[in-house]
């Protein structure tokens, strides 16, 4: 085809799909990042808090199992509508209230007078966690060049590592000596400032565009382009993609995309319940082991040391995920969980939002989100339930079987997305495809 041809059919979002990194892209990432690291302080802090926030209020493990699983409560809510409301109302819009409410709810945590209080401000604080990371990697995914599409996914998560860090800094000198309040509040204004400054992101122009607004898609996409040098570029004429029209919630479980929506939900599952049954008791595990009774702060220290661990999981991911693919890199993660656990949550956050089409995206990463959040309500309450009778390697051997069986669901049943665009996506479910 004739170059002038091509160029004049090109679709603006194919101009988007094929402009290169530039500081457009790395500012998204930073801002869209800077929130999910709060998010994921304020999560890993109940690691280091519930042990006294149990002394404060004298509850039992049960009552200490409410307090980690109420977050999840919220998050399972936030995750499922905050993604219909992305694809009714748009992606930026509803990734910053999110964070609004998530710093409302982490101060009210700091404030709760009594038990019953911290359970309802866990929720509200939930409810902004997890309203905002399907809808912030749907975004950064819509606005990302295909090529680095599943790299800048994996980057974006690895904020969560630099998050789980952050908590076992405040966790050693914070927490240490003002109390498990402060630990909760010193997350709450920085968040509050990140979602003040996500108002300069634009909105996702495979959104607009989807809703018939291709002048002001337009004029993101070549935003994007003068920021990457491309000034001979924004010459191209506005030429829109094809508009999907009205989709039904039922879609995700339609002939088209069930198969994706059972691989999405059986691995969000057990990831966040063999993550959460995992790490929030660790700290409360390696005091009952009397850890601390030899060297008082020595659990979070050494919780702490193991959360740094993580970051190599994710760098490792991000080289992986466009070299050798989504799916060899899930089962790979997923299998070697001891080092890698983070990698494989971000090769999740990389595949949700591209299974499906514009209309749904965010709605369809936002419900496997919010599946995967039944995981973490239920993993907080089976550790202490499990240890006593079974004991802490055998709990911990359980969870590796699971995952184990998460990595074979991927296997049989995920799809290798490496290279294709959006758009190729959403229009060609279950074609088979070389992953070389």
């Amino acid at each position: 085809m004739p170059r002038e041809l091509s160029a004049a059919t090109e679709t603006f979002v194919a101009r988007l799909d094929r402009v290169p990194l530039n500081s457009f892209h790395w500012r998204l990432l930073i801002l869209s990042g800077l929130g999910w690291m709060f998010d994921a302080m304020d999560v890993l802090m109940l690691s280091f808090l519930l042990t006294p926030i149990r002394g404060e209020f004298k509850l039992d493990p049960a009552g200490v199992g409410l307090i980690a699983s109420a977050t999840f409560v919220g998050m399972f809510i936030g995750a499922a509508a905050a993604g219909r409301l992305a694809d009714r109302y748009g992606r930026r819009a509803v990734f910053t209230v999110t964070l609004v409410v998530f710093s409302i709810g982490s101060a009210l945590s700091a404030l709760a007078p009594t038990f019953e209080t911290l359970l309802a401000a866990r929720v509200i604080a939930g409810l902004g966690l997890g309203g905002e990371l399907p809808v912030v990697a749907t975004l950064v995914s819509e606005l990302s060049p295909r090529a680095q599409r599943g790299r800048m996914i994996v980057l974006l998560e690895s904020f969560w590592a630099y998050g789980t860090i952050l908590a076992g800094i405040v966790a050693i000198t914070v927490v240490a000596n003002f109390g498990w309040r402060w630990g909760f509040a010193v997350g709450a204004l920085p968040a509050l400032y990140v979602a003040y400054l996500r108002r300069a992101l634009p909105e996702s122009p495979r959104f607009l565009a989807e809703r018939g607004r291709a002048p002001e898609a337009d004029a993101v996409v070549r935003r994007v382009e003068r920021a990457g040098g491309g000034a001979l570029l924004t010459l191209a004429p506005a030429v829109p993609p094809t508009r999907a029209g009205r989709t039904r919630l039922g879609e995700l479980f339609g002939a088209r995309y069930a198969r994706r929506t059972a691989m999405l939900w059986i691995l969000w599952f057990g990831v966040v319940l063999t993550y959460y049954g995992m790490f929030l008791w660790i700290p409360s595990l390696l005091v009952a082991r009397g850890l601390d009774d030899v060297r008082p702060g020595q659990a979070n220290m050494l919780f702490f040391l193991s959360t740094v661990a993580q970051v190599p999981g994710y760098f490792s991911a991000a080289w992986l995920i466009e070299r050798a693919g989504r799916k060899a890199t899930l089962v790979v993660w997923l299998a070697l969980l001891s080092f890698f656990n983070l990698g494989a949550w971000g090769v999740m956050y990389a595949v949700s939002p591209e299974l499906y089409p514009t209309a749904i995206r965010a709605t369809g990463a936002g419900v496997a989100a919010a599946v995967g959040r039944l995981g973490g309500i239920i993993g907080p309450f089976l550790t202490p339930v499990l240890v006593p009778v079974i004991g802490q390697s055998a709990v911990f051997a359980l969870f590796m079987v699971v995952l184990l069986l998460v990595a074979a669901n991927v296997l049989v049943l995920g799809e290798e997305t490496k290279g294709m665009s959006l758009e190729q996506l959403s229009g060609a479910a279950f074609v088979p495809r070389s992953t070389g």
